[in-house]
């Protein structure tokens, strides 16, 4: 499993089968869920589809970390 601060991954079980979310720590009392899939057979299911999902919302976080990151160089650089 994906350690990550920010996301993390709920699993609950509905009546036509698993849902599994996405959350987002926005601040330390609010949290959203920024991605949602139902209707899945098993929890295993489920669990393997947000598995997929985290990694690519902190791929994705650690390239917009590199850009800024960058961005913020070249600006104290001038």
């Amino acid at each position: 499993m994906s350690k990550s601060k920010k996301f993390a991954i709920r699993l609950s079980e509905k009546r036509n089968g698993w849902c599994a979310e996405i959350t987002r720590q926005v601040t330390s009392r609010k949290t959203v869920v920024s991605k949602r899939e139902t209707g899945f057979e098993t929890e295993q299911e489920a669990n393997a589809w947000a598995e997929k999902e985290l990694a690519g919302f902190i791929k994705n976080q650690t390239e917009r970390n590199a850009r800024k990151a960058q961005q913020r160089k070249s600006r104290s650089a001038e």
